[in-house]
């Protein structure tokens, strides 16, 4: 059975992408208890991070690769239809593309930052 595909507008994913995301997941595990599951990057590890309950809550990703220039914040994966139309409609509304939408987690995302320098990611679930 297939999950059902999330509805527009909701927060599917938390990450947060730093220059070296090994030391700064230990800061999380001993501050809020989180433990890590590595990803193979192809050279490098980023993580997944899980509650005590064992189910995954965000990533802490290496600025490296398709994540090189991303700034260091908590950013949310917003849920849409139509990856290329809300990427067009980010850029009529006076938004910014940092990210050109690309391959991940099985559906696309897109790397945006709003008319106020607020940097967010969108994502069209395959």
């Amino acid at each position: 059975m297939n999950d059902p595909k999330p509805a527009a507008g909701t927060v599917t994913w938390f990450d947060l992408t730093v220059d070296n995301a090994s030391e700064l997941k230990a800061f999380y595990e001993q501050v809020v208890g989180w433990t890590n599951m590595p990803v193979d990057m192809g050279g490098y590890e980023d993580f997944c991070m899980n509650a005590s309950d064992g189910q995954t809550i965000a990533g802490i990703c290496n600025a490296k690769g398709p994540n090189s220039g991303i700034p260091p914040v908590w950013m949310m994966y917003i849920n849409v239809d139509d990856i290329q139309a809300t990427v067009d409609k980010c850029k009529a509304n006076g938004g910014d593309v940092i990210g050109e939408p690309r391959s991940a987690g099985g559906g696309l995302c897109a790397i945006l930052r709003d008319p106020s320098g607020a940097v967010f990611a969108v994502y069209q679930a395959a």
